[in-house]
């Protein structure tokens, strides 16, 4: 037996035995007697008696086991021109004073904090000196809409609202005082401060009786030691969109949350500690969370925290410097992150100037990853590329190729195999698990493993309802596609995305892996747009690569063979647009519900995690 079949059917069969070995790699203030049990609420819960503090995992036990030296952060800033490193040593310092600051503001365990910040290492100080209070952060993106900002304030009820002067985006400074400002007024929950961390690039007014300097407060703040805290008691509160609009807070606990990401860097990420590892990512999402700060600090790693673009801070090679700069050994982003170096640097002529001799793996999560795009990077690169697949609300992957335990043949379009831990079956609309290569549900079988969501932010109800109630015994991943004789799993994209031709269920990820394979195609979205007679029809829209251009729609019509050759007629794929970009969320996710709003004429209302506004217009403009 393999070392991964060993590792997944222990996990599966005896998993209290196996999470006791993983919570036996922490160093616990009390080592945990009840492993699995039940809250009041009938929820699985992990390591319940044990009591830990996340922060000092991360920073002090590092320190007392004689690696204080070690960098811990490197901060690279391309578009302000700055870098700084941080050990261990010095990390724990600034933190323990930051927590320091925050109990001086009447911050205690089990209160939350609202940070409202760029990527700038006072951002994963804020999220460490609340772990060391045992308070509860909730990051929200910075540069997010004041109203986004406001229901989210509303729903955490902070006492604390942590900000800095400013965010840098390529070449414009984007203000956040006034943001913050204009999100108190408009919530019904008013906190008691608001911290302000002042940068260069613009100073912010202190002009209200609760705004507070940052480094005013930290020149007299006196450090803070770690608050013990149960497993069970909540780190943080993610907040993701909900189908509904109102926003759902992933609550993330302290136990299984530590267990799970020390797990996880050996196992899928196979680095060890000491070594380099980048998640070119932003902390106000879930991969920043769980691969910028906590994972990589808890294991003993060095991460880096990058404040720039993939492209235009100053190039496409801005990914490969930093990769070679800093020894990374391991690279972590979203496919629409390679997906932009593809377009700009389609020979990847930008490449060639870093040979990056440490850089082993590179990994890509977020969304599909589509096969071109796959192609594309090891070909040029000469580095595997793992794709792995998870979810805000897990916390870390629930299938991806271990390549710590067993490196499994890449399959293109395959997150390859579950996590051990995770038991993921492909389910029918009855909640029977579908055969070999049958399309359905993606559910896993509870318990979920240490790390995953125990329940919403102050709204048990939404959790059964939107995870657990659809199949009993199961939590549901909204996410739709099959599972290969070979074990492999196939995620097609979200279950809305499937459509129906005459009565045909059709993948829209199918027809994208197609039309993404053109040597013109740089992006591409496909979805599902009305129509009287067959219910659906597909839709492409596509973004070509630097040097590419259709005359006389000759790459439109292409296209249409191509999908007619790989999938058939009964695709029902006939129309194809050139547009110059994609509607995205800052994270890189395509709008995919907004473009179908737009061509079936539906009122849309613009999200407030748009990266940019006029490429709505555009595609307007273009269905016209």
């Amino acid at each position: 037996m393999s070392a991964y079949q060993k590792e997944y059917q222990l996990a599966q069969t005896a998993p209290e035995e196996f999470w006791k070995q993983q919570a036996n790699k922490i160093a616990w203030f009390k080592f945990p007697q009840i492993i699995l049990s039940k809250d009041e609420q009938g929820i699985d819960r992990w390591f319940a008696d044990g009591e830990l503090n996340t922060a000092y995992l991360a920073l002090d036990h590092h320190v007392e086991q004689g690696r204080g030296d070690q960098t811990a952060l490197i901060y690279d800033s391309p578009v302000t021109g700055q870098k700084a490193r941080y050990t261990y040593r010095v990390l724990r310092d600034q933190v323990a004073k930051t927590a320091g600051m925050l109990a001086s503001l009447g911050v205690s365990k089990g209160d939350r904090v609202v940070i409202y910040m760029p990527m700038i290492p006072e951002a994963a100080m804020a999220m460490l000196a609340c772990a060391r209070l045992g308070a509860i952060h909730s990051v929200v993106f910075g540069g997010f809409a004041p109203n986004e900002l406001a229901v989210r304030i509303e729903d955490a009820e902070p006492k604390v609202i942590m900000t800095a002067s400013c965010g840098v985006e390529i070449n414009k400074v984007l203000p956040y005082k006034p943001l913050v400002d204009q999100a108190i007024m408009d919530s019904r929950w008013k906190p008691d401060h608001v911290v302000v961390h002042q940068r260069k690039q613009c100073q912010a007014e202190l002009n209200q009786e609760r705004d507070k300097d940052w480094s005013a407060l930290m020149r007299t703040a006196t450090p803070h030691d770690c608050v013990p805290v149960l497993a069970t008691d909540p780190l943080y509160i993610l907040y993701t969109s909900g189908t509904t609009g109102k926003p759902k807070g992933v609550v993330r606990d302290n136990g299984g949350h530590a267990v799970a990401m020390n797990y996880s860097m050996s196992t899928i990420y196979d680095v060890e500690p000491g070594d380099v590892y980048w998640a070119a990512s932003d902390v106000g999402w879930v991969v920043g969370h769980s691969y910028i700060v906590y994972a990589p600090l808890i294991y003993g790693c060095t991460t880096i925290m990058y404040e720039g673009k993939p492209v235009r801070t100053p190039d496409p090679g801005a990914f490969w410097r930093v990769c070679q700069e800093y020894g990374v050994k391991a690279l972590f982003s979203a496919p629409t992150a390679f997906r932009a170096i593809k377009k700009e640097d389609p020979e990847g002529e930008h490449l060639k100037q870093y040979p990056m001799p440490s850089l082993k793996t590179i990994f890509m999560a977020g969304e599909r990853l589509d096969p071109p795009t796959l192609e594309w990077v090891q070909s040029k690169t000469g580095r595997p590329v793992v794709d792995h697949w998870w979810q805000t609300e897990t916390g870390w992957a629930i299938a991806g190729n271990p390549i710590g335990l067993e490196n499994f043949a890449v399959k293109p379009g395959s997150a390859t195999k579950p996590i051990p831990g995770y038991l993921v079956e492909v389910l029918n609309e009855l909640g029977e698990p579908q055969k070999a290569s049958e399309q359905g549900y993606i559910a896993i079988k509870r318990p979920l493993p240490p790390g995953c969501l125990p329940t919403v932010w102050r709204n048990h109800d939404r959790f059964e309802s939107g995870y657990l109630s659809q199949f009993p015994g199961y939590y549901v991943s909204g996410d739709g596609g099959y599972i290969d004789e070979d074990g492999y799993l196939f995620v097609m994209g979200r279950i809305d995305d499937v459509i129906n031709v005459a009565g045909h269920r059709l993948s829209t990820g199918e027809m994208e892996e197609v039309v993404g394979g053109h040597e013109a195609v740089a992006e591409c979205a496909v979805i599902g747009i009305h129509d009287d007679l067959k219910g659906q029809l597909p839709l492409g829209l596509v973004v070509l690569k630097d040097g590419y251009v259709s005359e006389g729609g000759a790459i439109e019509n292409e296209l249409l063979q191509k999908v007619r050759q790989e999938i058939g007629a009964v695709a029902c794929f006939k129309r194809a647009l050139i547009v110059d970009r994609l509607p995205k969320t800052r994270s890189g996710k395509i709008l995919r519900r907004v473009i179908r709003q737009i061509a079936d004429g539906e009122q849309y209302v613009v999200p407030s995690t748009i990266d940019d506004p006029s490429s709505l217009q555009e595609i307007e403009r273009v269905l016209e």
